[in-house]
């Protein structure tokens, strides 16, 4: 059972809130000087000049006065639940800056990617986290960005792992 914080029990429960979810999002490659951090609320009017929004959370080690969530136009397709089909979620972010695509275009293999769900009064109290996914793929055209992640395959576990036999697990044969 996953842990809900009383403030996002509350929101779910009113008949109407302020309160909303907000989705951050962070993109990390070792090519990159710092991780590229997303948030899906414009929390907090973070700059006048340039106009930028974002969300101050303290998440996977962020300084939230100098490493603010940057806000983003952004919607998601969540993995399929059939057999067949691959468990693959789909990010999709809509191309308003110039340096966002850079950034995805200069990245030429895996980059890791992690969402946390928060409540936008609450931004460092995290309701559901998954990290360590890995971005498989990256579609740009003019209107948006379409990032494609997965977690790593289990199907790649070794199957069957090792024998216990004294050699390799001498305390079971005393």
């Amino acid at each position: 059972m996953r842990r809900v914080s009383l403030n996002a029990r509350l929101a779910q429960d009113a008949q109407a809130t302020d309160d909303v979810y907000v989705a951050l999002i962070e993109i990390a490659h070792p090519s990159l000087d710092e991780p590229i951090r997303l948030s899906t609320d414009n929390t907090e009017r973070l700059s006048t000049d340039p106009l930028y929004y974002g969300t101050r959370s303290n998440w996977r080690g962020a300084n939230p006065l100098t490493q603010p969530y940057l806000w983003v136009v952004a919607s998601a397709l969540l993995p399929s639940d059939q057999d067949d089909a691959p468990a693959t979620g789909t990010l999709i972010l809509d191309n308003l800056d110039a340096d966002l695509v850079r950034a995805v275009r200069s990245i030429t293999d895996l980059a890791s990617i992690s969402l946390a769900v928060v409540m936008a009064s609450t931004p460092s109290l995290i309701e559901a986290e998954f990290t360590d996914l890995q971005i498989r793929s990256a579609d740009i055209d003019a209107a948006e960005i379409s990032l494609a992640f997965s977690r790593e395959e289990i199907e790649l576990e070794h199957f069957p792992s090792g024998r216990m036999s004294r050699n390799r697990f001498p305390g079971l044969f005393l």
